[in-house]
């Protein structure tokens, strides 16, 4: 049996851990993101790198699109530190 969701979709700013390469030139390559709850997910391809603002969430940044699990997620560099564009519904939330 499966449990319905309901209400609206929202996102919120969840800062997470990441593990990453930096080459001599400085330039920072995400390599892992760990999870609160210490689960590690490798980044396995980063597709994009750039300056954006998050216009779900809020905030100005650099923007790693990059591959994990074998689909393409947004993670966010800022002052504060590393974060995700996290789903929340109705108190449930899933990266």
């Amino acid at each position: 049996m499966s449990a319905m969701v309901s209400g609206i979709e929202r996102r919120e700013k969840h800062y997470v851990e990441v593990i990453v390469d930096v080459d001599p030139e400085g330039e920072v390559t995400p390599l892992e993101l760990v999870w609160e709850d210490g689960r590690h997910f490798e980044i396995e391809r980063l597709i994009e790198r750039r300056r954006a603002a998050s216009m779900k969430v809020g905030g100005y940044g650099i923007r790693y699109t990059v591959q994990i699990g074998g689909r393409q997620r947004h993670l966010w560099q800022d002052d504060s530190g590393w974060y995700v564009e996290e789903i929340v519904h109705d108190g449930i939330t899933t990266m």
